[in-house]
């Protein structure tokens, strides 16, 4: 066995249909949390004690912070035992929205999570990360092998399945490169609206200028859905310019606290996301996509 896609148990759908996808063996990594909060991992060696030279990790960084730990104690180990070439496959990068210091003193967190991750692994694989700031993911992740793909073509697809002749619309200018790619795969309408934030659930949207939304189905898509009150904003100004419907697709269905619950209380009917997060919500699978890239990486590597 020359190579081995680890996982953890909570990830372990998402995790085994990259490796089937990707023709490769998988094991899960044992984790045991202490009373005190602090984690005993167990890697699962030969029975030589060694691992393979190469290492595929699937980690997903939502609820980052125990994750990144992990993800340390794993990957030192695991070179001590043997792996020479370890890639990360994480469909969500956590830490990339953080990427100017707006005011004094605020810690620039994209490049330093950026850093360390590129410290741990020889090559990371994410799907639409939050790049506002910078135009390629080897800005944030200074390594060799850095590849961001998107969600956006299949969640497009998906809504030419589930809403024929829908309008994609964006919540606010940061999605417009989603809106446009997934528009220009399936041939939707689309438009993006503006948005002013004042806090982190406090956010005033306006639709775009000259597009009408009257009767029309309307899909809100994003690369993600966390407090949700962006998405809430932008749903009751469609509704209330006359939009038969109104759905949200989002690549990371984060959802945090309340979101989903607030969400679908504005008029939401259908919420569809990619599996780069677990969650209820998710209607594409994101491992025949990323499928190539790690292929590639272990070829250009073996």
């Amino acid at each position: 066995m020359s190579a081995l896609l680890l996982y953890f148990e909570d990830e372990q759908v998402p995790a085994l249909r990259m490796a089937q996808a990707c023709g490769l063996p998988a094991a899960c990594v044992e984790r045991h949390r202490f009373p005190d909060a602090e984690m005993r991992l167990k890697l699962p060696v030969h029975a030589d004690g060694q691992l393979p030279a190469q290492l595929v990790i699937y980690r997903s960084l939502d609820k980052p912070n125990d994750k990144l730990v992990e993800l340390l104690l794993v990957s030192e180990e695991a070179r001590k035992l043997g792996a020479q070439k370890i890639l990360l496959v994480a469909p969500y990068l956590a830490y990339m929205r953080q990427d100017i210091a707006f005011h004094p003193g605020e810690i620039v967190s994209q490049k330093i999570i950026g850093r360390f991750l590129s410290e741990l692994v020889d090559g990371l694989i994410t799907v639409d990360p939050h790049l506002h700031r910078i135009s390629r993911l080897d800005e944030a992740f200074p390594g060799p092998y850095a590849i961001a793909l998107s969600g956006a073509p299949m969640l497009a697809e998906l809504i030419a399945k589930e809403r024929p002749q829908a309008m994609l619309m964006g919540p606010d200018g940061e999605s417009a490169q989603w809106v446009a790619s997934a528009g220009a795969v399936c041939g939707f309408d689309h438009g993006v609206c503006t948005k002013v934030r004042h806090g982190d659930r406090d956010v005033r949207i306006t639709l775009p200028a000259g597009v009408v939304v009257q009767d029309r189905h309307v899909v809100l898509l994003d690369d993600m859905a966390s407090s949700g009150r962006t998405l809430v904003e932008a749903c009751k100004l469609l509704r209330a310019a006359g939009a038969r419907s109104v759905d949200v697709a989002v690549t990371h269905a984060l959802f945090a606290a309340d979101a989903l619950d607030v969400i679908r209380a504005s008029g939401v009917e259908h919420i569809w996301s990619t599996d780069s997060v677990i969650h209820a919500s998710n209607a594409v699978a994101l491992a025949p996509m990323m499928a190539d890239s790690v292929q590639r990486f272990l070829h250009e590597t073996a």
